[in-house]
């Protein structure tokens, strides 16, 4: 039989029922003779809860105290279904970070993994425990509990299924697997049954939101392989073969193989976290770029897509991309420390745009790929503010209200749209 990791989000984790609901699950996978292992985040919401107090006692939380306080929403969860399997009769057994020894760096409240004592937790599965661990938590070489940062629940069970040589790392959330593009922007969206790591790295890190990026990268990493599942259906459950050839959920493997080969464009993510700076009348100089991008950077401001105009007369036009959040502070920065040192006429922007992308493996071996894209784009009357490209995507800027009308053209010129157009995303 077969080492299987399990991991269930907030969601999933919601209330008791739902736990309950998780227990039965894996109790059907510990009965067919797989040993589980278990991650869990903190029950929908709880992490909120817990910021929020930590906000109304200092509007500053040290940063030590503030770890030791949020990760104890897991706690909760690992104990909760600890109980519920031990109701159903499955020997089951709850661990924090610092019981399983998950060790991390000393950065508190976005620390990362360096170590996991899997020979520890071989010793409790091979006694035929079900182990249930908190997902989001480790322990630094000082002995203080630390957290990975929103979203760490997924990085846990991946490098736990890492350090273990687990057969499969199984993320449970609330949609059953990784479709072409988001279903609430077209019904016509269908769920794919295997992804690269890299096309879902660089779907999770334009827009896709169904996994956490580093969680991926991880898995890519270590080469685990991964399958997207949802905890709300209960026909997923496969036929629990040793070899896994099931249908169910979304499988993301290093391996590429002949389908993907042929399938062109895999999906199509979105952002519309994005906002477009343009500083006009730029001298055309050595040095210009790094004069105008390193205050945003020293401000932590993220830089994302960016274009140099040719230039006229030795002046030039520089435009970049910001998350939509940052978009005030940078436009002072420029405005205030910028852009009269460097001789710039004026900065402009807009924060009411869109990246559009479109992703696949096999864009490496198929031209006109793209202007196949800015084709169909054009054809729908929308101007492309900026582009741009790597090996297995093509990304644009477009005004935010031409978003859903871009997606649905391109879905559809790529091949991507479900015959029956039903989305079959719980809750949609």
């Amino acid at each position: 039989m077969a080492l299987i990791v399990q991991k269930y989000g907030g969601t999933s984790m919601g209330n008791t029922t739902r736990i309950k609901n998780v227990a039965q699950r894996v109790k059907r996978w510990h009965d067919h003779g797989h040993q589980v292992v278990v991650v869990v985040s903190a029950m929908s919401g709880e992490t909120n809860r817990l910021i929020g107090l930590a906000r109304e006692i200092s509007n500053d939380p040290d940063p030590r105290e503030y770890d030791q306080m949020v990760a104890t929403g897991e706690q909760v969860s690992i104990a909760l279904l600890a109980m519920a399997l031990k109701d159903l009769g499955v020997d089951a057994k709850s661990m924090t970070g610092r019981q399983v020894t998950i060790k991390t760096d000393t950065t508190h409240t976005k620390a990362r993994i360096e170590a996991i004592d899997a020979d520890n937790l071989k010793k409790e599965l091979d006694a035929g425990r079900v182990l249930v661990i908190a997902g989001f938590q480790g322990v630094n070489e000082f002995n203080d509990l630390t957290t990975l940062g929103r979203g760490g629940s997924d990085t846990t069970g991946v490098a736990i299924a890492a350090a273990l040589k687990a057969d499969e790392c199984q993320i449970y959330t609330d949609v059953d697997g990784v479709y072409t593009t988001d279903p609430r922007v077209t019904s016509k969206a269908k769920k794919l049954d295997k992804i690269t790591f890299e096309e879902m790295l660089e779907m999770a890190s334009l827009g896709s939101k169904v996994l956490q990026i580093r969680s991926v990268e991880f898995a890519g990493k270590y080469k685990v392989p991964l399958r997207v599942l949802s905890s709300f259906d209960e026909g997923n459950d496969g036929a629990f073969d040793d070899e896994f050839k099931q249908t169910v959920g979304t499988l993301i493997t290093a391996d590429e193989g002949d389908d993907m080969e042929r399938a062109v464009i895999s999906g199509i993510a979105f952002n519309r976290d994005e906002a477009k700076i343009v500083v006009l009348g730029v001298p055309d100089r050595p040095g210009i770029a790094s004069a105008i991008l390193s205050p945003i950077g020293k401000a932590n401001i993220e830089v994302d897509m960016i274009i140099q105009n040719m230039s006229e007369n030795g002046v030039t036009d520089f435009s970049f991309t910001v998350p939509r959040g940052d978009f005030d502070k940078a436009m002072k920065i420029l405005n205030e420390q910028v852009k009269d040192d460097i001789g710039a006429t004026a900065v402009i922007g807009a924060s009411d745009v869109v990246k559009v992308s479109i992703v696949g493996v096999g864009m490496r071996s198929h031209a006109g790929v793209a202007s196949k894209m800015f084709e169909t784009l054009a054809s729908e009357n929308i101007n492309l503010q900026m582009i741009s490209t790597s090996e297995i995507k093509v990304s644009v800027l477009i005004k935010e209200e031409h978003l859903e009308k871009a997606v649905k053209s391109l879905h559809t010129a790529f091949g991507l749209d479900r015959e029956d157009g039903e989305s079959k995303v719980a809750g949609l």
